[in-house]
């Protein structure tokens, strides 16, 4: 067996300026994919050169599920000073939760700069350091690969600002139990939707192609089910079309809905129930979490396909 040597490819090579190469590179949609996997975010509206004063950040987005303001900023070189203060200037200017910072090489005292910065900014502010490096074996096209050099510690973030006594609750431990767990299985089932980081929250939300509305799975330990529900924004005209092929989609989908229009709240929800959540006991959390990701996708395929 011939086996080839792995070689890397200097990235100004590849792109030799950051904005015009690099960054309509990393705008085209299977690009955005690839990043979209390494920040488990689902990043649409992804636009180039959004200016803070006199300032221009690279590529600013937003998150699909949740509406959050992501920035980028591209730096095809080892991390500066000067970079570090242009994306917390970013950041604070467009009032974005996530910031992505892509060099070249990561110095030192800028990795434990983002580091301080996860650990010690409130929850809901998240910040990456990743570096872009490119390789090939032989004469092959050379392939990009982000490698992430530091990002947002949620467990320490949950304990030092959830409860004033500095740790988790039972019930935030248990979703962050279960949460962690479900990613794995997950990445285990070939990634069929976008792995979103564990947290103590008791929802994690599923990208469905619109703005609109998403997928959201709910733990429900009180009641002893998983939700799996089309949330619906402030669109009761959207509900009602969906109401109204109820049968077709029930059919369908081979799973039944409660259809809770919430007349007295803007959102919408389509919900169904998976029984057998219980904090105390994970022997089926196996089971449980694979009937929710089987769900997630026929619901996902179905209401795509329903929603005009």
């Amino acid at each position: 067996m011939k086996i080839g040597v792995l070689t890397e490819v200097d990235i100004r090579e590849l792109w030799k300026h950051e904005q015009y190469d690099f960054s309509n590179w990393l705008v085209e949609a299977e690009n955005i994919a690839y990043l979209n996997d390494i920040l488990g975010l689902t990043l649409v509206e992804v636009n180039k050169e959004a200016y803070v004063g006199s300032y221009r950040c690279d590529i600013v987005a937003v998150d699909e599920t949740d509406g959050t303001k992501v920035i980028i900023e591209n730096q095809l070189e080892s991390s500066n000073h000067d970079h570090l203060g242009k994306i917390i200037t970013y950041a604070s200017g467009l009032d974005a939760k996530v910031i992505v910072w892509i060099v070249k090489q990561a110095r030192e005292e800028h990795r434990s700069a983002i580091e301080w910065l996860n650990n010690n900014t409130r929850g809901g502010i998240d910040f990456f350091l990743i570096e872009l490096h490119a390789y090939k074996i032989g004469d092959s096209d050379p392939a990009p690969k982000f490698e992430v050099i530091e990002q947002p510690n949620d467990f320490i973030k949950s304990s030092k600002y959830v409860t004033l006594s500095d740790s988790l609750n039972k019930s935030q431990t248990e979703r962050l139990t279960f949460w962690t767990q479900f990613n794995d299985e997950i990445i285990a089932h070939g990634k069929p939707f976008n792995v979103r980081k564990a947290s103590t929250d008791h929802w994690y939300d599923v990208a469905i192609g619109n703005s609109t509305c998403h997928i959201g799975i709910t733990l429900v330990n009180s009641d002893s089910f998983i939700g799996v529900e089309l949330n619906i924004g402030d669109d009761k005209a959207l509900f009602d079309s969906l109401f109204s092929a109820r049968e077709v989609i029930e059919n369908e989908s081979g799973l039944e809905f409660e259809w809770q229009r919430l007349d007295n709240k803007k959102t919408s929800r389509i919900l169904h129930k998976i029984p057998g959540l219980d904090f105390d006991n994970h022997k089926n959390y196996p089971q449980l979490m694979d009937e929710v990701i089987k769900k997630v996708v026929i619901m996902r395929a179905i209401f795509k396909k329903h929603i005009k």
